[in-house]
């Protein structure tokens, strides 16, 4: 069985935040622009500047019998590990999933 390469973005909306937070997120915007992001193993960070609505984007490899799933749930795992540690308040809205193996055939 060949491993399969998945994209996957998360989208989501910031809740509760804090203020130092909220700071943060301000000064670090210009970095996390949608427009400078990429699907990477780690993930790629961006938000929108009203600072409401953010995206995750993972580059996520696997195989077996349900490679897409498991795609969708590492990368649910990385993403709810990310906003923790950074404790960003959060509600998961969305998830996409793309094979993109299937584009390369």
């Amino acid at each position: 069985m060949s491993e399969s390469v998945f994209r996957v973005t998360i989208r989501g909306q910031f809740k509760d935040l804090s203020d130092e937070s909220r700071q943060y997120l301000t000064r670090a915007q210009p970095e996390h622009d949608i427009f400078v992001s990429a699907y990477t193993p780690e993930g790629t960070f961006t938000y929108d500047d009203r600072i409401l609505f953010f995206n995750l984007r993972y580059e996520v490899r696997c195989e077996g019998d349900d490679p897409k799933k498991q795609a969708e749930l590492h990368a649910h795992k990385e993403a709810e590990s990310f906003m923790r540690t950074m404790k960003f308040g959060h509600v998961f809205r969305s998830t996409t999933v793309t094979d993109v193996s299937e584009m390369w055939n």
